[in-house]
């Protein structure tokens, strides 16, 4: 079977794999809920993840101008390095959901 890409995933995947991330170190998914909407400007209840991953940042509400702050790796791969806009976006909050699965407070999350 082929490799998906992550922008073809349904974001209800991706989402869930975060989520499970967070959850398996003692976070909640309210937490992950509240960085995703710090992010994108999704409000979590009602987001449609029923959409592609490239969909659902490409169709942000609010995008947080602030993101451009944050940094660190995630999987090997400095975030701020990335030159292609949408990968960039969703390394993002994957590192986000890594820094709340390590005990990070959501103040600083947040930035």
């Amino acid at each position: 079977m082929p490799r998906q890409s992550v922008y073809d995933m349904k974001m209800a995947k991706v989402y869930s794999l975060l989520v499970t991330k967070a959850e398996k170190k003692g976070r909640t998914k309210a937490e992950v809920d509240e960085i995703t909407a710090w992010l994108t400007g999704y409000d979590m209840r009602t987001a449609n993840l029923d959409v592609t991953c490239a969909e659902f940042f490409e169709n942000a509400p609010a995008y947080n101008p602030r993101a451009e702050l944050i940094t660190g790796s995630v999987c090997g791969v400095k975030v701020e390095t990335i030159k292609e806009p949408m990968m960039k976006k969703i390394r993002q909050l994957d590192k986000l959901v890594d820094e709340l699965s390590k005990g990070k407070g959501l103040d600083k999350i947040k930035r």
